[in-house]
């Protein structure tokens, strides 16, 4: 079976804000967790570099989704140009990947 182009401007753009969003949640979760982890580094009696390698790590971690992030968004655009240039469509659907706030290009 042949999948139209219509379909496939639909699916990718939903497979797109999936993929958007989980960058962001990652990000979130990562974030929570360094808190978590700072948090019990100040409530240990001898607290001075407990952890120290795993918080470069995580922040490691951070750097990485966020260049990810970064590497999506110009996909996005990519992907926006040739649906611009086949006539699919014009622009992103107003509730679409990159409308909702989720990465900057």
């Amino acid at each position: 079976m042949t999948m139209t182009p219509q379909i496939a401007t639909m699916r990718i753009t939903e497979e797109l804000k999936h993929a958007e969003t989980a960058l962001d949640e990652a990000l979130l979760r990562q974030s929570q967790l360094l808190t978590e982890m700072l948090r019990a580094r100040m409530e240990a009696e001898q607290r001075n570099w407990i952890g120290q390698a795993e918080i470069m790590r995580l922040i490691k971690a951070q750097q990485s989704i966020t260049a990810s992030g970064n590497d999506l968004a110009r996909v996005h655009g990519g992907l926006l140009d040739i649906g611009r240039e086949k006539g699919l469509v014009d622009d992103c659907p107003e509730n679409g990947p990159m409308r909702t706030g989720q990465l900057a290009a």
